[in-house]
């Protein structure tokens, strides 16, 4: 897959696109169906599979405080979007001056004058450019006069839309199941393996400390059954604490912490994947240490029966 971003050489693609654009945080379950939709029209078209997104969000440009958490990074987004079947992704860095730009000139500079856009895909509500002034009317009108088409997808759910805020509303009240529903997999984490207080190995249940990138969401605070992708690829069962460990410390900053059953290697600096497959309690405290590490190994045979259903080809996305 060709990855462009600003500042590169633009590569030639050959051929003309079908562009999709947007931020596509989660490549949730109305996403995949938009980019199968490009992915359908590129071979018609005899274009290239191409999707234009931005990097950072715009909301945190534009309202720092109020922007979202990231249900995934930048690098797990691009390798779903391959496994998705697109052949080229334009990265569009998000700052002040693309906040300033209007939408008929992005879409002159980078949809046709970059991209060579055939169709131009979208969700029917995307807005973009200066005071969000492009929607599916200007893009017509645009296309009209530029050469290109216009697909305005329509927005997909079940009983509610399916989309990243969405998600993130049932991430943070502890609905895992909902949201990999949502999803189409499980939801999944990934981070730099650091050094925590080496507690879980007094234990007898070593932990691998992950640290997230800024601004990631996080499941509310509980314990969860996963898996975790080890450096090698190889998956392992892991029973995951999301939460502030109030058995030793006082309520503080959430930390995430992954015992991976029956691993015994070093991960300090590596990069690990956690898929979570199943909330199996709240955070809680206990009457002391001995209570504490026979509700830890009933954790972890849970963690072990819900890993027997876990297929690793459910986690293409995001793994």
């Amino acid at each position: 897959m060709i990855v462009v971003r600003d500042g590169d050489a633009r590569p030639s693609l050959g051929t003309r696109s079908v562009v999709a654009l947007g931020v596509f945080d989660g490549l949730h379950r109305g996403h995949q169906r938009l980019i199968a939709k490009v992915v359908e029209l590129a071979r018609r078209h005899d274009a290239t599979a191409t999707i234009a997104t931005f990097d950072p969000h715009p909301a945190e440009v534009l309202e720092p405080v109020h922007a979202p958490r990231l249900l995934a990074t930048l690098d797990q987004r691009l390798e779903g979007l391959e496994a998705l079947g697109v052949a080229a992704v334009r990265i569009v860095t998000f700052d002040h001056a693309l906040a300033l730009e209007s939408a008929s000139s992005f879409i002159e500079r980078v949809l046709v004058g970059e991209l060579a856009a055939a169709v131009v895909v979208v969700g029917e509500d995307f807005r973009f450019g200066h005071a969000r002034t492009g929607d599916v009317g200007l893009l017509r009108t645009r296309g009209e006069a530029l050469g290109f088409e216009v697909l305005a997808s329509p927005l997909y759910g079940d009983a509610e839309r399916w989309s990243s805020s969405a998600i993130r509303r049932r991430l943070e009240v502890g609905d895992l199941d909902g949201a990999n529903a949502m999803l189409a997999r499980p939801f999944t984490l990934r981070g730099t393996v650091g050094h925590g207080d080496a507690r879980g190995q007094s234990l007898g249940f070593a932990t691998a400390n992950l640290l997230t990138a800024p601004r990631q969401q996080l499941p509310a605070a509980g314990v969860y059954a996963g898996a975790a992708r080890a450096p090698n690829g190889e998956w392992w069962p892991a029973a995951v604490s999301v939460g502030t460990r109030p058995q030793f410390h006082e309520a503080g900053e959430l930390l995430v912490e992954a015992h991976l059953v029956g691993f015994a290697a070093n991960l300090y600096g590596s990069t690990l994947s956690v898929a979570f497959l199943a909330r199996l309690r709240a955070q809680a405290t206990y009457a002391d240490v001995d209570e504490l590490v026979v509700q830890m190994s009933r954790d972890v045979s849970q963690t072990l029966e819900m890993y027997r259903k876990f297929s690793p080809s459910s986690s293409v996305l995001l793994g």
